[in-house]
């Protein structure tokens, strides 16, 4: 078996099948490979699989899931389920070690891909044998590049820079602005040094030596920390030109106390683990940054809800966004991300509707077509 795409849920039904509908498309360019290259007569089952793991979901995410792709029409595609939520780590660990392919694919379940990437990336990984992991272009919902799609090791020189918000400030500069890897161009494969779990394909020899992905990380920076144990391996990491889909990508949760916290906590088990030398002199101004950026995160909460229980009026704010609707029926997927990512300068968003799903999809809603006519603008309809 050539692939193995692990994707780990929690309470997103609907962009789920919607990813998975993209990746089985994605099957389909694979399988025509395998068979223009004569090395196997297997079918779809023996080429590539898809291993879903439901985190304990509440929404009847499995239940749901496993009515649309039974068994029997989809055996590609595998469900496990959860009694309690193992954390991302453990969960992909779980998946990990059932799968059976040559290459493993992380795949988060708000993504979607082009019918052409997995194909792409399989090739780029069997073309260079010294690749551990590769990522790829990702493209937020206005079809602007996601900046986690690259990004350096979060050393101590970069993670204070990062803290005092220089890679924002210097985006391209080679120091500054290492942790966002702007001084690489965005338009050729290039090595770099954090490969995100959002889409982070894995050549299996290379978990071998390495090893899993830490347990210790419950959400957020186990991506971090496998790609660098890859990297001493001596494998490299790169990024690949490739453009995929992620609704809800770092730069949308920044901003809140949980993301935050956990965030901040995941580098401090990183630096534990390989900066164990200097921890005593890391600890404070990391601790500092979470304390800080939670404390401000924090007292808008509380803010927000002492308005409301006070009845002081706060003016909803009215989303004004255009949408470009696109059907998923009647274009491919590569074809919607590329149209997408020529309006990355224009102010509308994404919004996909499937028939077979019923819904159409945004980066912050699901809802039926006569409430995307209600609630918001639809600009244009790509179909």
């Amino acid at each position: 078996m050539k692939l193995s795409v692990i994707i780990v849920s929690y309470n997103v039904k609907y962009y789920l099948d919607q990813c998975i509908r993209s990746v089985l498309r994605a099957f389909e360019v694979i399988q025509g490979d395998d068979a223009s290259s004569a090395s196997s007569s297997s079918g779809k089952k023996d080429v590539a699989e898809i291993i879903v793991v439901d985190n304990h979901s509440s929404d009847g995410s499995l239940e749901y899931l496993q009515r649309r792709y039974p068994r029997e029409a989809y055996p590609m595609v595998r469900f496990v389920g959860s009694n309690h939520n193992l954390g991302f780590a453990r969960a992909n660990n779980i998946a990990i070690r059932q799968s059976e392919a040559e290459y493993v694919l992380l795949l988060n379940p708000d993504t979607i891909v082009g019918e052409q990437v997995l194909s792409e990336c399989i090739r780029f990984m069997d073309a260079h044998p010294d690749a551990g992991a590769a990522g790829v272009r990702m493209l937020n919902a206005d079809g602007r590049w996601a900046m986690e799609s690259r990004r350096g090791l979060p050393t101590p020189m970069v993670s204070f820079f990062k803290m005092l918000g220089f890679c924002n400030r210097w985006p391209k500069h080679p120091l500054f602005g290492r942790y966002y890897m702007g001084f690489l161009p965005w338009d050729q494969p290039n090595r770099i040094e954090v490969v995100s779990g959002a889409f982070c394909m894995l050549r299996r020899k290379a978990l071998d030596r390495v090893g899993l992905l830490d347990e210790d990380f419950f959400m957020y920076g186990e991506d971090i920390d496998l790609s660098y144990r890859i990297l001493k391996g001596g494998y490299h990491n790169y990024f690949l030109p490739l453009d995929i889909l992620h609704y809800k990508g770092e730069s949308t949760q920044k901003s809140s106390f949980r993301y935050v916290h956990v965030f901040y906590e995941a580098m401090l088990i990183f630096f534990r683990k390989h900066y164990a030398g200097m921890s005593l002199l890391l600890s404070l101004p990391i601790r500092t940054a979470i304390y800080a950026s939670a404390s401000v995160a924090l007292v808008r909460m509380l803010m927000a809800r002492m308005r409301k229980s006070l009845g002081v009026f706060t003016p909803s704010v009215v989303d004004e966004s255009e949408y470009l609707l696109f059907d998923a029926d009647k274009m491919s997927y590569g074809e919607i991300l590329h149209q997408l990512s020529l309006r990355a300068d224009e102010p509308d968003k994404l919004a996909i509707y499937t028939r077979e799903i019923g819904k159409v999809i945004t980066e912050g809603d699901v809802m039926d077509m006569d409430e995307m006519h209600n609630i918001y603008k639809v600009r244009a309809y790509i179909i």
